[in-house]
C-alpha cells in the first residue's frame, strides 16, 4: 500500500467486482453502520446568506461538557490535525504508533522532526523536552484503550505540547483526557464526531483546548469553513438523545459476535483487544492481499493494515457492521479455511 492510504476505495472494490457499491460489506470502514434520526429537510435550508455556527458551538459544547469558549471546529478532523500542526510551528514532533496516517503526513509537510514511539513494545519510552506529542486513544488501527495518567505525568514533566485523539471515544464509557484541561494548557484534544455520527460525508472536527489557546487558533482561521447542510447535520444528529446509548449497546453486542466468529477462524493468529468500534487482526498464513483474494467473491472488503509503523503485510483491521454482515463474514471465513 502507499505510505498516507487509508484504504476503503469501496467504488473501486465494487467496479473491480462488477456490481454496485451496495452489494459490497465494508468491513474496512470505521464508520459506524448505526445512523443517528434527523428530522430535517434539506430542502428547506436557507442557503442565501452566509451561515452562523453559534448553536452548532453550544450543542458540540454541550455533549464534551466544557464551554463553547473551549472548542473551535474545523473543516474535518484532519483540516484540525494540519492546522494545529501548522499553528504551533515547534520543531519537533514524537507520535506514539501505529496511530492514523495523517499525523506522520502533517509531521512530514510542515517540517516536524519526527519520532516514533512503539507503542506496543515500549510505551514508556523517553520523549524529547518541548516536543509536539501524538496520542491516539482509542487507538488505531487497533483500538486499544490507555489509561494516560503516568505519561500525562511524564509529558508535562518534559514541557511538551499533547495532542490526544479521541476520535473514537464515543464507542466506549472510558474517560476523556479533558479533565487534564484544568490542570495543564498546553494540551488539546482532538473530537470528530463524524466516526461516531456516520457522518463521514459531513466535514466537522473540533478541537477542545483551554480558552486562551483556542483563541489563539482562532485567529488563523476563516470565518466560514463549514456550509450551512453540516451544521444543520449535525445539530439534529446531536438532537437524537437515545442514539449514544442505543448506538453503543448494538456495537458492544456486534462487536462481541465478530470477536467469536474470529476466534473459531484457523486463518486469525491473534485479535487485538478493542474499546472502539474494529478490531485488528494478525493473519495466520496469509498475508492481507492474499486474504483479501479470498473474500472478494463474497464482496467483503477489509483494510490491509501494513503501511500502518511497526505493522507488516499479516495486519488486517476489521470493522464492526451489522449482524448479517457477521454472518456473510463467518461463512466466507469456514469455506476459504
Amino acid at each position: 500500500m502507499k505510505t498516507f492510504e487509508h484504504g476503503g476505495q469501496i467504488e473501486k472494490f465494487a467496479f473491480d467486482l462488477g456490481c454496485s457499491v451496495s452489494e459490497i460489506i465494508d468491513l474496512s470502514s470505521n464508520i459506524n453502520f448505526v445512523k443517528p434520526q434527523i428530522n430535517i429537510d434539506f430542502n428547506s435550508l436557507d442557503i442565501s446568506s452566509y451561515p452562523t455556527y453559534d448553536k452548532l458551538y453550544e450543542k458540540i459544547a454541550f455533549n464534551y461538557g466544557v464551554s463553547s469558549s473551549q472548542i473551535e471546529l474545523f473543516n474535518g478532523g484532519s483540516s484540525a490535525i494540519f492546522t494545529l500542526f501548522k499553528h504551533l510551528n515547534l520543531n519537533s514532533c514524537t507520535i506514539y504508533s501505529p496511530a492514523y496516517l495523517e499525523y506522520k503526513k502533517a509531521s512530514l509537510n510542515f517540517g516536524y522532526e519526527l519520532q516514533t514511539i512503539n507503542r506496543f513494545e515500549n510505551v514508556n519510552e523517553n520523549v524529547k523536552e518541548n516536543s509536539l506529542v501524538i496520542f491516539v486513544n482509542p487507538s488505531t488501527p487497533d483500538g486499544k484503550y490507555y489509561d494516560l495518567e503516568e505519561l500525562m505525568q511524564t509529558w508535562i514533566e518534559n514541557s511538551c505540547t499533547i495532542l490526544i485523539d479521541e476520535s473514537f471515544l464515543d464507542f466506549c464509557d472510558k474517560p476523556s483526557a479533558i479533565k487534564y484541561l484544568e490542570t495543564y494548557d498546553k494540551l488539546y484534544i482532538l473530537k470528530s464526531m463524524t466516526k461516531f455520527y456516520s457522518s463521514a460525508g459531513i466535514r466537522v472536527g473540533t478541537i477542545v483546548s483551554t480558552k486562551q489557546n483556542i483563541e489563539k487558533l482562532k485567529r488563523f482561521e476563516p470565518m466560514w469553513k463549514l456550509s450551512q447542510f453540516d451544521s444543520n447535520y449535525l445539530q439534529a444528529a446531536l438532537d437524537d438523545k437515545l442514539f449514544k446509548n442505543i448506538s453503543k449497546a448494538i456495537n458492544i453486542k456486534n462487536k462481541i459476535e465478530l470477536e467469536n466468529i474470529l476466534k473459531e477462524s484457523d486463518l486469525i493468529e491473534e485479535i487485538f483487544e478493542s474499546s472502539a468500534n474494529y478490531l485488528l487482526v494478525k493473519l495466520s498464513n496469509l498475508n492481507a492481499k492474499e486474504f483479501q483474494e479470498k473474500l472478494k467473491p463474497y464482496k467483503i472488503m477489509v483494510r490491509d493494515c501494513s503501511n500502518f509503523d511497526y505493522l507488516d503485510e499479516r495486519f488486517v483491521r476489521i470493522a464492526v457492521k451489522s449482524s448479517i454482515a457477521n454472518e456473510v463474514l463467518q461463512k466466507a471465513l469456514k469455506e476459504i479455511c
